[in-house]
């Protein structure tokens, strides 16, 4: 083999490394995404809010909405710092026990009773639910949601505007007011 085609092969071969191992600064922009068991542990020691993102396999908004929302710096920024984010397939076949409930597929429904029970039996892909620090109920919101709506979504509730305000006054006013605009 000529030395043309052994550097060739050896720039490839180093291409494709980097390219399957991301840098540091790549994969500080990714959201550190929990089960729904880890951050229900973690929220016994240390509170905080919590994200789920209730998606299934074949939903193509759920698919734009990784690809596009969750990963702009900001929404991937404030998510990772102000709550525990939780990916949670509507449609996995394994049981969920958080604390002392099991929670299992309903193959009556095809979905899973955690997802049946955090839409309020009403799945919709995808639904964001938040959760408050004692892992009880603020609000699910089915839908898709571009960065820019999700980030004043995520601040209403992650900042607790929510107890203060409408969120169409915060829309208007506060919202403005953080983001400096």
């Amino acid at each position: 083999m000529n030395i043309y085609i052994k550097g060739l092969l050896l720039t490839s071969i180093g291409f494709l490394f980097l390219a399957s191992h991301p840098s540091q600064a790549q994969k500080s922009e990714a959201i550190n995404w929990l089960t729904i068991e880890e951050a229900y542990k973690k929220i016994q020691t240390e509170p905080r809010k919590v994200l789920i993102d209730i998606y299934t396999d074949w939903c193509g908004w759920c698919k734009v909405m990784d690809r596009e929302t969750f990963r702009n710096p900001d929404v991937v920024q404030y998510i990772n710092k102000n709550y525990y984010a939780v990916k949670l397939n509507a449609e996995q076949k394994e049981a969920i026990v958080l604390g002392n409930t099991e929670f299992s597929y309903d193959a009556a429904n095809r979905t899973h009773q955690l997802a049946l029970s955090l839409t309020n039996n009403r799945p919709s892909y995808p639904t964001t639910v938040f959760l408050d620090d004692q892992f009880q109920m603020i609000q699910p919101l089915p839908g898709y949601m571009k960065a820019r709506e999700f980030h004043e979504v995520i601040t209403f509730f992650g900042e607790g505007y929510h107890k203060k305000e409408a969120f169409e006054t915060y829309q208007k006013t506060t919202y403005r007011k953080i983001i400096g605009k």
